[in-house]
């Protein structure tokens, strides 16, 4: 059988017929087996790694597409030229205005503006709605029909302002109330060894839930430091950011203290037994204006009553005289 298979492949291929075909069963033997002995088996630890960055790859895909969905401010972007204060210096004072009040979002000015015009527009609809329903109603003269229209468009466009007015004196209150309170705690921190940078961390932390507006900005204080920006800036927005002159006076004696290499613990105890008694000072102010507050109050409510006690009974009789003698 093997001398008729080796005759039929010399009459195929000549003489070489049989080694070509040794050499082409051998090579189909290589092709067969060699595949999966070159194959690599994968180790576990790679197959881990490759897991955690398809989830990386994921959570970052994922981030990106948060990032570049809209939101609602981004839907302001094509008023930016009619919501913003084209002047650099009044766009600057009302990105200030904004942060003295706590806004301190990129895009805090932009809505702002954005409540003033839809507030007033929404008020000034109401007011003419209103105009045309009294006016229908009943005949109204030209200058009332234009004072209700008006009026509730003013009123609607400066809300936003006196809320922004009102947050910004209740923080700048707040801020000033704790003050003293932490610049004690600031004392105690450094006399203890803490440097200023930790000791500033140290009462953003403990004044968080008591005083959220001062931990605030000792907290961006903290963060601009380890940021890497100069401590000298750093102090000066603080005191930008308060509007408050006790924090102006704070950071001039910091800034001081650093550039003449005074002790900064010395500075500290001085500075906030001056701020306890201003707060003395304070207290004692308002409790000596109370009475004269009060004084009025006391006439309008005291003085009426007192007057009808002691003077109607007579006034009464003498209605009830004058009334017999003039009876016939």
């Amino acid at each position: 059988m093997i001398q008729n298979i080796e005759a039929r492949l010399v009459d195929l291929f000549g003489p070489f017929g049989p080694l070509l075909a040794i050499g082409g069963i051998g090579l189909l033997l290589i092709c067969v087996t060699l595949p999966p002995l070159l194959i690599k088996r994968k180790d576990p630890l790679d197959k881990l790694k490759e897991q955690a960055r398809q989830q990386e790859d994921a959570r970052s895909d994922a981030e990106a597409k948060e990032l570049r969905r809209p939101t609602q401010t981004m839907h302001l972007e094509r008023f930016a030229t009619f919501l913003e204060p084209k002047d650099e210096e009044e766009y600057t004072a009302a990105r200030l205005q904004m942060l003295q009040a706590g806004y301190s979002g990129r895009n805090a000015v932009r809505i702002f503006h954005g409540c003033q015009f839809v507030l007033g527009i929404t008020a000034l609809t109401i007011g003419a709605g209103y105009a045309l329903i009294q006016s229908a109603a009943s005949d109204t003269t030209l200058q009332s029909t234009i004072m209700t229209v008006l009026i509730p468009g003013a009123v609607g466009y400066l809300l936003p302002r006196y809320w922004i007015m009102r947050r910004r004196a209740e923080r700048q209150a707040a801020i000033v109330n704790a003050f003293p309170d932490s610049l004690d705690m600031l004392l105690v921190c450094v006399e203890a060894g803490q440097s200023l940078d930790q000791a500033i961390i140290r009462v953003a932390r403990e004044m968080r839930s008591g005083f959220p507006a001062l931990a605030e900005e000792y907290e961006m204080v903290a963060y601009e430091m380890r940021a890497g920006k100069d401590k000298t800036l750093v102090l000066r927005d603080m005191a930008e950011r308060c509007g408050v002159p006790d924090i102006s006076s704070f950071v001039t004696v910091l800034i001081q203290s650093s550039q003449f290499g005074t002790s900064i613990a010395e500075a500290l105890r001085v500075f906030s037994a001056e701020m306890r008694d201003k707060r003395v000072m304070r207290a004692e102010e308002k409790a000596n204006t109370l009475p004269t507050k009060m004084t009025l109050a006391t006439m309008m409510l005291t003085l009426p009553p007192l007057l009808i006690i002691l003077i109607g009974p007579s006034i009464y009789d003498i209605y009830l005289t004058l009334g017999d003698g003039a009876a016939p």
